[in-house]
Formats: C-alpha cells, sequence, structure tokens
C-alpha cells in the first residue's frame, strides 16, 4: 500500500528533512513507486496560508527530479501533505496521483489516503467529482460533499472534526482508511492501521535518519519557538519516541499541538 507523511507546525518551517527520507521509500527503500505529490500551504507572513503549492508526478519519487528539486528547496508551510503510491486501485498516471486537492468554504483542502476500500461507491450529486479513478479521490470527494451539506459555512476545528467522526466510519468500513486531510490552518489524521507521529520542540535533538545514514542536528535549523509535529505510516528516525495511533483513532493538530485525541466512535457519540 501506500504511504503518508504531513506536518503541522506553529511557525512557518520547511519539511525538506522529512521529504527527503519520506521520498526514499518511493522506490529506493521501499516499492512506493507509483507516483507521488505534495502539497504545502505556503505562509502569508507569519500567518496560515489559504492556498497551496501542489506537485504531483507519476514517476518514482526517489528518482523523480521534481522530487530531488524539493529535497533541495525548502518551501516554508504551517501544513503539509505528502504521499507516494504503490497502485492498488486506478492506473500509474497523473490524475490517481496523491494528495488531490479541491476547494471549499473559499480555502483550498488537500487529501491523501493509505489503503484499499472495497465495494465504497457513494452517490455525488454535489460539485465535487473525482478526475482520476482511484477509490481514494471518491472518498475524498463525497467527504467535502458531506461536510458541505452539514456545514453552511466554515465550522471550528473541533465541530468539524465531530462531523468527520459520524463521516470516517462510513467508508473506514468498506476497508483501510489511513488518511491525512488539511485546509492549511489544521491538520487531521485518522488512523485504520497504521500511523504515526511525533512532536518536535525546543529543547531540540539530534535526530538519527532511518532510511538514509545521517544524523541531523535539529537544534541547528529551529528557533526555540518553533514547535511542530510531523505524521507519517513509518517513523522516518530511530531515536525518537514516536507515538502509533490506535485503529479507528482520529486527530487534530494545530500549531504544532494535538487538539483531539479519541476514536471516531467517542467522537460521534460526544
Amino acid at each position: 500500500m501506500c504511504q503518508l507523511l504531513g506536518m503541522n507546525s506553529r511557525l512557518p518551517a520547511s519539511l525538506t528533512l522529512s521529504f527527503t527520507g519520506f521520498s526514499q521509500r518511493g522506490g529506493c527503500t521501499d516499492h512506493h513507486s507509483d507516483g507521488w505529490g505534495i502539497a504545502f500551504f505556503e505562509s502569508e507572513g507569519q500567518a496560515p496560508g489559504r492556498a497551496a503549492r501542489f506537485f504531483v508526478d507519476k514517476e518514482s519519487a526517489a528518482t523523480s527530479p521534481i522530487a530531488q528539486m524539493l529535497r533541495t528547496y525548502p518551501i516554508k508551510s504551517h501544513n503539509v501533505v505528502a504521499h507516494v503510491r504503490k497502485a492498488t486501485v486506478g492506473a500509474v498516471t497523473l490524475e490517481n496521483c496523491h494528495p488531490f486537492m479541491r476547494e471549499l468554504w473559499g480555502r483550498y483542502w488537500v487529501f491523501a489516503h493509505n489503503g484499499d476500500l472495497k465495494e465504497f461507491a457513494p452517490h455525488l450529486h454535489g460539485s465535487f467529482k473525482p478526475v482520476g479513478s482511484t477509490d481514494s479521490e471518491l472518498a475524498f470527494c463525497w467527504l467535502l460533499q458531506e461536510l458541505n451539506k452539514s456545514h453552511a459555512a466554515a465550522p471550528s476545528e473541533e465541530e468539524l472534526t465531530k462531523t468527520l467522526a459520524e463521516l470516517v466510519p462510513q467508508i473506514a468500513k468498506h476497508g483501510t482508511f489511513n488518511f491525512l486531510l488539511s485546509n492549511g490552518q489544521a491538520l487531521w489524521a485518522h488512523a485504520s492501521t497504521k500511523l504515526h507521529y511525533v512532536q518536535r520542540q525546543h529543547p531540540f535533538a539530534e535526530v538519527h535518519m532511518k532510511d538514509e545514514d545521517i544524523k541531523v542536528d535539529l537544534s541547528e535549523l529551529n528557533c526555540p519557538e518553533d514547535r511542530l509535529i510531523i505524521v507519517v505510516t513509518e517513523p522516518l528516525t530511530t531515536n525518537e519516541n514516536w507515538v502509533a495511533m490506535a485503529p479507528g483513532e482520529l486527530r487534530v493538530f494545530k500549531d504544532g499541538c494535538p487538539l483531539v485525541r479519541a476514536g471516531v466512535e467517542e467522537l460521534a457519540l460526544a
């Protein structure tokens, strides 16, 4: 299956280090070579931006010239969603590369999925329609359609998380539904089988990368005010305390902190 990578940061931050290791899983240290993509919500000064700088490629992330450029070109963001693909549903084409992006309530939303959904054929009657042929994009379109039906305008992160908690099980019952979702202000993560996160903040330490034989002192790359969350399918480092999310757990991260920790069943009943 595919792998996911996300970042949520208190201040504008670069994902260059994590993306460098993660992209090696797209055909080098792992077999996820059927395309890749990444979306950066670029910051407007110190505030989160509404628009995303968006890159997708049907080539392997380990060999793609675009991925190589991003490994050396820092883009400062509050929220990032990235994906390397191992195709299960849908051909290896550009339109089937994650993440996917749509507009809702005057903001761009991006979504990436790891898993396989069986017999998932929801009725789409709004303006959200898939461009490609993946079950992932279909799930994203249905989620946005139902969110739009539930809220006339953009709700708070807490309200939105409760609505997602009601919607997610309707998709997850069809198979594996690990996903990352962001609107540039926050990052939502749902674990169906496997998802990990780590919080990095002052005092920053040295990290040992898992996919490349390198060590990096994070104190040289960050200031004391920095605080960020990295979410990934499999941990990117060997010496950090990565937290494994439980099956069915839905989290929302904002300003580099977790805001909600609960199973979707708990949230739906709250």
